[in-house]
């Protein structure tokens, strides 16, 4: 997550940098440090922002889960924390899903699959 996406986010909040960095749990001027680029934004506090968005937006009911888009085996789906925690319409938001085959080990790695992916584009535009 770059500066701009990160300001944007918040102002799609309409959070200030101050009731941001509350949410966050991170200083005033660590959001300060983050919109201006002169710190880069951490997994932890990137995927507590998606994770806010995506609430903010609610639940929609008709999104289909991450094993129906990505058509899934049998085999992988008992092997997926996604479908494990039936939560296949955040599970960019979940370490250790399968995607492509193989649980992802950081969070940078399953960020960049997963931000091309059908289910977290059509998840952050609703």
């Amino acid at each position: 997550m770059d500066n701009k996406e990160f300001r944007s986010f918040r102002q799609k909040l309409q959070k200030t940098q101050k009731q941001m960095s509350q949410l966050l749990g991170t200083s005033l001027k660590g959001i300060q440090s983050f919109e201006q680029g002169w710190r880069k934004v951490p997994g932890y506090i990137e995927r507590q922002m998606l994770f806010l968005m995506r609430m903010k937006k609610g639940m929609a009911k008709d999104l289909r889960p991450c094993w129906d888009i990505r058509h899934c085996s049998a085999e992988t789906r008992q092997l997926c924390p996604a479908w494990e925690f039936h939560c296949g319409h955040v599970c960019w938001f979940v370490n250790g899903t399968l995607c492509r085959g193989k649980p992802q080990d950081s969070w940078s790695r399953k960020m960049k699959i997963c931000r091309r992916c059908e289910v977290f584009t059509s998840t952050m535009s609703r």
